[in-house]
């Protein structure tokens, strides 16, 4: 089977807020697609922790949300749409170890503050919304090779 992102690939994952028990299958599924369609090892790898915190993210604080993938020549874009809380301090919220999940969720192993920092470390460009009340938006760029001549 072949599929070759030419012109774009797009794919959206539907994501449920608190359900642990499916939490990183949408990741999961874009790094397997990914390493289908020839994406080398390193730019498949930084996409998938973006992808997967953005996950997180929307099980650990969102009622529910949406992941959504887009590969470009040369660029894949991860997007994540939640409704939620939203965050009233992104700044603060972009700081390592900064969480607002509560401690039932920090004892799972989840929360402990790294998923905004670690989408935007593996990112070559960044950004994030939020409103309070409504939900928060995040984009993440990662740029690569497009050339079907990489090894993997």
């Amino acid at each position: 089977m072949d599929m070759n992102p030419s012109p774009s690939l797009e794919l959206s994952y539907p994501v449920e807020g608190n359900d642990f028990a499916t939490a990183g299958e949408a990741a999961t599924r874009i790094k397997r697609m990914l390493k289908q369609i020839g994406i080398d090892p390193e730019t498949t790898r930084r996409v998938a922790i973006v992808a997967y915190e953005a996950e997180m993210n929307i099980i650990i604080h969102a009622t529910r949300g949406i992941l959504k993938l887009r590969v470009l020549p040369g660029v894949i874009e991860v997007r994540a749409e939640d409704i939620g809380p939203g965050i009233p301090d992104i700044p603060l919220a972009m700081q390592e170890g900064y969480s607002t999940a509560p401690e039932h969720i920090r004892e799972m192993g989840f929360g402990a503050g790294m998923g905004l920092p670690n989408m935007k470390r593996f990112s070559d460009e960044f950004w994030i919304e939020s409103q309070v009340g409504k939900g928060t938006k995040v984009a993440a760029r990662i740029y690569y090779d497009g050339s079907s001549d990489r090894g993997g």
